[in-house]
């Protein structure tokens, strides 16, 4: 990826298609380069899914469809999703642990997927001695699309804790009641219902915690422990043994209200969070983890450095095993990068604000995005000329100019203005929508959103323009 060897990069591509990677002990190699965590905190990661889209490879193997999105909404095309699990820490940066990035197959479990994620770090941790035996249980940190139920029951037994985020739309149910002595029939086994959005349900919390902020203001934790959810035979749970009731798997909700936002703008609605782990919340912990969850939003901002700058969605890959290997050389080189970045120095423009002294920098916006862009430049398509100011051309000498052939100075900014204005127009018409020269200036994206189009030129002129171009997170 140096920017000697722009001109073809077909040995990048041939590497990809017939070598190999023992993702395994890259995952060790990986997990090794983390930095140790503080004392008496435990170590945090992140998992989520980002999408690789390939509308135009048709003929790629294993696709299925994924999630885009864009300015005009999200869109469902076919690519590849990764699972992508990091290492998040505490501080000013944004900088991760770029640890493994796993496909999805077609028909294969995203929670089945996340649940070998987070198994197989735990050995690479005590292997490479990131963990001892007395340490906090390591803390994995997961978006609302994740069954929050399901992995904490698939992890029971392991020294690991989960923090999954829940949508608003979830009933929980308590502890059920002593039964009266002599009562015929199955026992209950939910108690009192706990619907999130419904504060009527909602009993004393076990632990409150109010606090004044800076940032958010008034802040007001409060955690309810011994919550579980009533589990059917449905989904993944249809496989579960007749013979034997589905599992009560509790845990500790917990509700976030703040009075604003960083940015002063009052919140939509409050977050909920769902904690397993081997160890009981307290008062402690529960403060620990409204506070790591802010963390997993760093892993956003690395899912958009890998795209934007180290070429992830770039390399346009027919095979899909070939995209595995591309997705591990990205996460390689993202903590080549991160080890290398206390090494140099900010190069900050002058309109960058100053950070304050001893505050570290983010991937992005001091430099690193050109730094890193002029080496990836070549493997996108479609672009031939990297990134960064001109080459400096040589002064020549001005030649007369001859007055029979050369037009005088009004007839040019004559002639220049006639042109604007005819761009003008055409332009107008292309947003529109308006025919120009008989054929229909309509944008792919406007045919593609239409059940089928009804003009044979129309036709023909969306097929002619090529795919739409789309947009990643």
């Amino acid at each position: 990826m140096e920017p000697e060897f722009r001109r073809g990069h077909g040995s990048v591509y041939d590497a990809l298609a017939g070598g190999r990677i023992d993702a395994a002990r890259l995952r060790r190699l990986q997990v090794a380069a983390m930095p140790a965590p503080a004392a008496e905190e435990p170590l945090m990661f992140g998992i989520d899914v980002t999408p690789l889209a390939r509308p135009d490879a048709v003929f790629a193997d294993e696709m299925v469809m994924v999630q885009v999105r864009g300015v005009g909404g999200d869109r469902y095309l076919p690519g590849w999703p990764l699972s992508v699990l990091t290492g998040l820490h505490w501080g000013c940066s944004s900088w991760v642990d770029a640890i493994e990035a796993r496909r999805l197959r077609p028909g294969q479990d995203h929670a089945d997927v996340t649940v070998a994620q987070v198994s197989n770090p735990l050995a690479d941790l005590a292997a490479t001695g990131k963990r001892r035996p007395g340490d906090p249980p390591p803390l994995m940190l997961l978006d609302a699309g994740y069954p929050a139920t399901d992995i904490s029951h698939a992890l029971a037994g392991q020294d690991v804790q989960v923090l999954v985020r829940l949508r608003s739309d979830r009933v929980f149910y308590g502890d059920p009641p002593e039964r009266a002595a002599g009562r015929r029939g199955a026992p209950r086994r939910h108690g009192q219902r706990f619907a999130l959005n419904d504060a009527c349900t909602h009993h004393a919390p076990g632990i409150e915690l109010a606090r004044r902020s800076a940032r958010y203001g008034t802040l007001r934790v409060r955690a309810w422990r011994g919550l579980h959810q009533a589990l059917g035979r449905s989904g993944r749970w249809a496989g579960y043994p007749e013979d034997e009731q589905l599992p009560v798997v509790k845990g500790t909700v917990i509700c976030v209200t703040v009075e604003r936002l960083p940015d002063g703008r009052k919140p939509l609605k409050d977050p909920w969070l769902w904690h397993h782990g081997p160890a009981k919340a307290d008062a402690r912990l529960v403060d620990l983890l409204w506070k790591a969850y802010l963390r997993r939003f760093d892993q956003e901002h690395f899912h958009r450095f890998a795209k934007a700058y180290l070429g992830l969605d770039a390399a346009h890959l027919a095979s899909a095993q070939a995209t595995d290997w591309w997705a591990a050389l990205v996460m390689a080189a993202y903590t080549q990068l991160r080890l290398a970045s206390a090494l140099v120095e900010d190069l900050r423009r002058p309109w960058h604000k100053k950070p304050e002294p001893g505050r570290c920098s983010a991937p992005t916006g001091s430099g690193w995005d050109s730094a890193v862009s002029a080496r990836t430049w070549a493997l996108r398509p479609g672009r031939r000329k990297p990134p960064g100011p001109a080459p400096a051309v040589p002064e020549v000498e001005e030649q007369a100019q001859d007055p029979a052939t050369d037009l005088p100075q009004k007839r040019q900014q004559a002639r220049y203005a006639h042109q604007g204005s005819q761009a003008r127009s055409l332009n107008n018409k292309l947003r529109t929508g308006r025919p120009v020269n008989g054929l229909c200036t309509r944008s792919v994206t406007t045919c593609a959103s239409l059940p089928r189009c009804q003009s044979h030129l129309h036709q023909r002129s969306c097929r002619g323009s090529g795919a739409a171009p789309y947009t990643t997170d």
